[in-house]
């Protein structure tokens, strides 16, 4: 039997953990046979690279469609999308985040086409207020399937649409799926994201300044992009950090540059589930998370045991952990040893196997 079209909708395949989700399931769904296309509204200059196999259709209109109305470019905007969804007949299409989710559920209406919409990060934050949350609430009872990868997520939602919800975990990337380092670590402190306020980098160099001086080994590298790039490096040059704290960009090598590091901190305000804490488990690392509200986090962890939670914005508490765990390795290295075998309880075979035995059934319906 001819396997199944699936359309994939996001805004673009800007290096985030979203878009990260995204692109792994695409490339699962591609190896499985299934025709996949992705589309997205735009194109950024850093993006996951996708299978050549895999189609990708772009939704924005182009400045020659632009009108003067933002009335009018909304409806342009729903009926290139909509022409997309008629031309292209996929048999689900399944849409990522915010007012995606939203748009996708729209332009698709009355063309027998099911759709799945994934809120990936804290709901409060991808509808941010009341107009939004109650166009929300009232959309999500026509899609044919809403996931989240954190079950307190659901809180935010009425039970009408919390009857339609299914928790779905992101799956590990291979990548990270390897024997865990058992040599001497690094003296390395680690954190990988977008540099923007929600990630509040800031937490950790603060953190690490009241390290420094007891510990002149160890550096601080902070892997991403984002426009706090700058000042951060400003701010670590103020406090006399300059030589001893980095960041060097974004990579594509990340499980090979921070598998031997000594501890990884992730230190956001909010998160949903966090792709980049669920790697730094995986590869062994000992943790160091913010236990975010939404609660993805202290799904993974449970502290003391495989890593350790800690309240958004607590640079002193962070700072104790981390000495903690610089003075005690033998704690460090049972830390992270429990924390490596999220690699079964996440392997991508498993994970996106439950992806696609829910999509099928989205399909059936």
């Amino acid at each position: 039997m001819e396997k199944k079209h699936i359309a994939m909708f996001i805004s673009s395949l800007n290096k985030g953990g979203s878009e990260r989700v995204l692109v792994n399931l695409a490339g699962y769904f591609y190896s499985r046979g299934y025709r996949v296309t992705i589309v997205t509204q735009y194109q950024t200059e850093n993006e996951y690279e996708i299978n050549g196999g895999i189609r990708r259709i772009f939704s924005e209109i182009t400045q020659e469609e632009m009108g003067k109305s933002r009335i009018i470019n909304f409806l342009k905007r729903f009926l290139k999308l909509r022409g997309i969804w008629k031309r292209e007949k996929p048999d689900l299409i399944l849409s990522f985040i915010g007012k995606n989710n939203m748009m996708a559920i729209m332009t698709s209406r009355f063309l027998h086409i099911p759709v799945v919409a994934s809120v990936r990060g804290e709901p409060a934050l991808e509808y941010d207020s009341l107009v939004l949350k109650i166009a929300a609430d009232l959309l999500f009872r026509m899609a044919d399937g809403i996931v989240l990868p954190v079950k307190k997520s659901g809180d935010f939602f009425s039970k009408a649409v919390r009857k339609k919800i299914v928790c779905l975990k992101n799956s590990l990337h291979p990548a990270f799926i390897r024997k865990v380092y058992e040599g001497e670590r690094e003296k390395e402190i680690v954190a990988v994201g977008r540099i923007d306020a929600n990630k509040n980098h800031g937490m950790i160099i603060r953190a690490f300044g009241g390290l420094a001086e007891k510990y002149p080994d160890y550096r601080l590298v902070i892997y991403g992009e984002g426009e706090l790039r700058g000042p951060l490096i400003q701010m670590a040059e103020e406090m006399g950090l300059g030589d001893r704290v980095f960041l060097p960009g974004s990579i594509s090598d990340v499980a090979d540059r921070i598998e031997k590091a000594s501890v990884f901190v992730l230190s956001s305000y909010s998160e949903g589930m966090p792709n980049t804490l669920i790697e730094a488990m995986a590869l062994g690392i000992p943790s160091i998370s913010t236990d975010c509200p939404c609660g993805g986090p202290a799904e993974l962890i449970v502290s003391g045991e495989n890593g350790y939670l800690i309240e958004p914005g607590d640079w002193e508490k962070l700072q104790d952990i981390l000495q903690k765990l610089l003075d005690n390795p033998d704690l460090a290295r049972k830390v992270g040893r429990n924390a490596a075998k999220i690699q079964e309880k996440l392997n991508p075979d498993t994970i996106n196997g439950m992806w696609e035995d829910y999509l099928k059934e989205c399909m059936r319906k």
